[in-house]
């Protein structure tokens, strides 16, 4: 099938989308992506109502109906412009996220804005959606869902385990593929949320661009060893979290280089922990999402786990990977195969994922 994947990542920077061929189970190739930014109104709504989601557990309908709105207007003029870009072809399938606006596995609760029928009837393309509830419904987290993905991934590339992709995007997660090619999976902590959020709190722009300010910052000890104290840390895998889940105030003494410095040493210490129950030692830490791009980052990742590479170095497309997943996942989805399994997301079987919106 020729799929358009979107994700709209938690950071609120706008929709990515990315085109493959596929059957669910082998990767044939990749098409164009495209990112399509939020206008800065248009995040302020989304993030309105998200954190009076996050506040409340609801948001003013009339907040809540404008946010659907947006998404859900990003998410088709997106689309239209992949479309039109050479080597599109013809989509027979698009993998529709959505924007996560509240996830507490704790509470069997994920909530997703952005009408998947609208996407379908401005489009008239069959749209899998609502891809975390049916892994929920069974007791499942509802993340991390693009395991399966990274594991075809690593047959792509020819990567043998055992190696681990690490997602870094406002919340940090991973996928172990062992040598027997054994999956476990888990969301490890914050990766560049906190970051982010530290950084708009004070003024400073939308992120740390180039790590510029980590890289001028030490690392307070005392406030990391708080924040690795945190009771998400004892729990065992599989094991999901919220871009919120962890309080920024902790933080707020610190002049913004050192919280900076502090919360890169964060992410990569919780990433270190989730790895520590690991069966194998990876040989290879394959790196995706936004975080790839701070350099303090990766420094700090290396330091805590060895090698790691940028996806891009294998020729893989480091920004665009969920937006892949989730059309790999709608092709599984539509074919019946499973999605989330026990060592990924602690379903209590091999669980499918998706519902079918039809053109």
């Amino acid at each position: 099938m020729r799929i358009l994947g979107f994700m709209a990542g938690t950071s609120l920077d706008g929709v990515d989308a990315a085109i493959l061929s596929s059957d669910g189970e082998v990767i044939d190739d990749f098409g164009p992506t495209h990112l399509l930014g939020f206008e800065a109104d248009d995040r302020a709504i989304v993030k309105e109502a998200t954190e009076q989601i996050v506040a409340t557990g609801n948001a003013e309908p009339a907040l809540l109906a404008k946010a659907d709105d947006v998404i859900v207007d990003a998410h088709v003029r997106c689309a239209k412009e992949l479309l039109a870009m050479p080597g599109a072809g013809e989509i027979e399938l698009i993998g529709y996220h959505g924007q996560t606006v509240l996830h507490r596995p704790d509470r069997g609760l994920t909530i997703q804005i952005g009408d998947p029928a609208k996407i379908t009837a401005a489009l008239g393309v069959d749209v899998v959606a609502d891809v975390r509830q049916a892994d929920m419904a069974v007791g499942g987290e509802g993340a991390p869902l693009v395991p399966v993905y990274h594991a075809a991934l690593a047959q792509k590339i020819g990567k043998p385990g055992p190696i681990a992709f690490l997602n870094v995007g406002g919340v940090a997660n991973f996928t172990f593929i062992g040598s027997d090619g054994e999956i476990i999976a888990l969301d490890t902590g914050p990766g560049n949320g906190m970051l982010d959020l530290t950084v708009q709190k004070r003024g400073l722009g939308r992120y740390d661009d180039g790590g510029a300010l980590a890289a001028s910052g030490e690392v307070d000890q005392v406030i990391l060893s708080q924040l690795l104290a945190h009771p998400y840390f004892e729990r065992q895998g599989p094991k999901s979290l919220d871009r919120y889940d962890f309080p920024l105030d902790v933080v707020d003494a610190l002049s913004a280089a050192d919280a900076a410095a502090t919360l890169v040493a964060f992410t990569a210490q919780s990433v270190a922990l989730g790895a520590r129950a690991l069966p194998e030692r990876p040989a290879l830490w394959i790196v995706c999402g936004g975080g790839r791009h701070n350099p303090v980052i990766m420094g700090a990742l290396r330091d805590a786990l060895g090698v790691c590479e940028s996806a891009d170095d294998f020729g893989l497309r480091g920004d665009f990977i969920e937006a892949e997943a989730i059309g790999f996942i709608a092709a599984r989805s539509v074919r019946g195969l499973p999605v989330t399994f026990p060592k990924t997301t602690g379903a209590p079987a091999p669980t499918t994922a998706g519902k079918l919106y039809k053109a």
